[in-house]
């Protein structure tokens, strides 16, 4: 069985190394699938995907279509330049789609996994006819308007919807109304992501001077989007005592898409305008996100909208960590209260700076809460179980197909 995966992104965010962790996956456990992988550009998610054994092909994608999201939609530039860009990425997503179904009709698929709601629409449009189509859907849709309406046209096309949480599934019903869903969680290498192993430096790789001993390592893990609380996280560190804490942030710009996600600059500039400047580190991108965790007494996840899933909760459970959840959406189904992490309401500064200290400050806490986390990741995020749902999935797909075309 040939499996081509369509990929919106050439770089490595959380839905990305879902796809990387599945294909990894199908190359251990099932012979009989073929995976292939379709990116934008050859950068650092075609070379993971070479390095687990399967191949890649690069088909780039139009800059108006990769920029375009519906970020852009809401930004303050003038109706007319939005106007322009909503034309010209329709354009180029013509250009696009009429290659990528030369490129799928050499390919000769027998399922096609969409990985991003640009490409579970241009993959639905593209798909040899009889063909199914599994889009994978990593995100909440009813926020989305032009997705929603998009994805309603195309949903009577795929033979499949995956939500990576029961929150995403629940939405995209209410999104879509009734469509063929199913939800899988998210998948972690439980051996990259353990206790043990390499940590980094985080001092060196921020800039900063060795913390003394005994300093407590705080951090936010995430993409630079503009939802995943960076500003919550750095108001409620100027809240936290500064005695023997040291905050980081750890991560870069991720995606194409415009005005969806802080610079590097701004988040500086925001530190700084807070007055925290001096306390925290920014490492930018760690290319294995294990060895920061590992580096770090508490991983704070800080998403100010509802999480779909949040991999970095799941990751720093895996590593034994003590994690603070922004707790709404797919995030409060993946780790309890004072069980296995400490949860806050997302977007509260001050809860989210107790929890923080009250961590910090409790060594006992930090060890019980660790000890449980890893005992939930091993349950709840286990590699072979997600990749055994996918290939069961698979089967089913394509067997209903070769039946309806018989």
């Amino acid at each position: 069985m040939r499996v081509v995966f369509l990929s919106v992104s050439a770089a490595v965010g959380g839905s990305e190394a879902i796809l990387l962790e599945l294909v990894r996956g199908l190359r251990r456990l099932a012979a009989h699938v073929e995976p292939v992988v379709v990116v934008p550009r050859d950068e650092a998610l075609a070379s993971r995907v070479r390095d687990a054994g399967a191949a890649v092909r690069v088909l780039p994608m139009p800059a108006a279509v990769a920029s375009f999201g519906e970020w852009s939609l809401r930004s303050g530039s003038g109706v007319a330049r939005r106007g322009a860009a909503l034309v010209a990425a329709a354009a180029g997503a013509r250009d696009y789609g009429r290659a990528l179904g030369s490129l799928l009709a050499d390919l000769r698929p027998d399922l096609i996994h969409t990985n991003g709601f640009k490409m579970h629409v241009l993959g639905s449009r593209a798909a040899p006819s009889g063909v199914p189509v599994v889009w994978h859907i990593h995100e909440y849709l009813t926020p989305r308007p032009l997705s929603r309406t998009l994805l309603r046209h195309y949903v009577s096309r795929t033979a499949a919807v995956v939500a990576n949480s029961r929150s995403v599934a629940e939405d995209v019903l209410d999104a879509l109304g009734p469509a063929p869903v199913t939800s899988i969680y998210n998948a972690v290498d439980l051996e990259e992501f353990s206790p043990q192993g390499r940590a980094v430096d985080l001092d060196a790789l921020a800039g900063l001077p060795p913390a003394e001993a005994g300093t407590i390592r705080v951090g936010l893990v995430a993409t630079f989007a503009r939802w995943k609380g960076h500003e919550t996280y750095l108001r409620a560190i100027r809240k936290v005592p500064a005695q023997s804490v040291r905050a980081y942030v750890i991560g870069a710009p991720m995606y194409d898409t415009a005005g969806s996600q802080y610079t590097t600059d701004e988040l500086r500039a925001l530190a700084t305008s807070i007055g925290v400047a001096d306390r925290v580190g920014f490492t930018g991108f760690i290319e294995r996100p294990a060895t920061a965790m590992r580096a770090l007494d508490v991983v704070v996840h800080a998403s100010t909208d509802p999480e779909p899933f949040g991999l970095v909760i799941a990751e720093g459970l895996a590593c034994g960590r003590t994690v603070i959840v922004s707790a709404a959406g797919g995030a409060a189904e993946l780790a309890e209260h004072e069980v296995d992490a400490l949860a806050v309401a997302p977007g509260d500064v001050d809860a989210l700076a107790a929890a923080i200290s009250r961590a910090a400050g409790d060594g006992a806490l930090r060890a019980r809460l660790g000890a449980a986390a890893r005992r939930t990741a091993l349950r709840r995020f286990d590699s072979d179980v997600f990749t055994r749902e996918f290939c069961d999935l698979y089967e089913r797909v394509v067997e209903r197909a070769r039946t309806v075309a018989s």
